[in-house]
């Protein structure tokens, strides 16, 4: 090859290889995630709740920069990210009040939503302040209404979410059991109580996963990952606050532990890279 075409073919291979590197960058697995515009909807569970460092314009939604949905945010760096997720919300509330966060362009959606709507902190408050016969007496009455009003309001929030994000990949995360209750002492309510509560919580995550896989949602259960030695009277190792009457709206939720080491890998795993 003549000395005077040297200079020309190193350009264009210079070219060529500076293509394929573009190429593979974006391809490579955190720019799959860079592409994703993820809305966070939900309950206390999805805002975070008991794990502390709330956001100040988050008001009484008490948003946490510790959620899952923000942690998994930082991690991935999609290209949009909005949590709207708001303490005490029910089923009604993700209708009226988060469903315009969705757009057409959203790709993820996460979700917890529908402890509220049976009156998870009315329950939880009176097994503690009345006893073992209220608390059997609410945590039944719960279940019916999860039985046969929740999955009509799921419906509906259901409904709403693919309407508004017609291409989005949905994950509905499920509640934890609260209790472990192999352990041979524990302090608080009684053994009959907390059998009852735990049950409760797999009646309204039965009634959760069969709405949420009736319209191709994914459901994500973390109750593996909570009962592996993180429960309420798993003393420190716990993912949960138990009652705390200082600062009773965190109580029965996920500590900063929880968010990060239930309910961040349960929605990973299955929201993709």
């Amino acid at each position: 090859m003549p000395r005077s075409r040297l200079p020309y073919v190193a350009a264009v291979l210079a070219a060529v290889a500076a293509t394929v590197a573009a190429a593979v960058m974006v391809t490579a697995g955190p720019a799959q995630a860079a592409g994703a515009n993820y809305v966070a909807l939900g309950d206390s569970y999805s805002s975070g709740v008991g794990s502390g460092s709330y956001t100040s314009s988050s008001g009484s939604c008490l948003r946490s920069t510790l959620a899952y949905s923000q942690l998994w945010a930082q991690a991935h760096a999609p290209a949009s990210y909005t949590s709207v997720a708001c303490s005490g919300a029910k089923t009604t509330d993700v209708t009226a009040n988060q469903l315009s966060a969705l757009r057409t362009s959203t790709s993820l959606v996460s979700i917890t939503i529908g402890g509220n709507d049976v009156g998870f902190a009315t329950v939880m408050q009176d097994c503690v302040i009345y006893g073992t016969d209220t608390c059997v007496s609410e945590v039944n009455a719960a279940e019916n209404t999860a039985r046969t009003q929740v999955p009509g309001w799921l419906d509906a929030a259901y409904n709403g979410i693919r309407g508004r994000a017609p291409s989005a990949k949905v994950v509905v995360l499920s509640y934890p059991r609260f209790y472990d209750t192999s352990v041979w002492f524990c302090i608080g309510l009684s053994t009959t109580s907390r059998n009852k509560i735990n049950e409760g919580a797999d009646v309204l995550d039965g009634v959760v996963r069969s709405a949420a896989l009736r319209h191709g949602f994914t459901f994500a259960d973390v109750r593996s990952r909570f009962a592996a030695g993180h429960e309420i009277c798993d003393g420190s190792s716990s993912w949960l606050h138990s009652v705390d009457w200082s600062n009773v709206t965190q109580s029965y939720h996920p500590t900063a532990e929880g968010q990060s080491g239930g309910y961040l890998p349960a929605f990973a795993a299955v929201a993709g890279a």
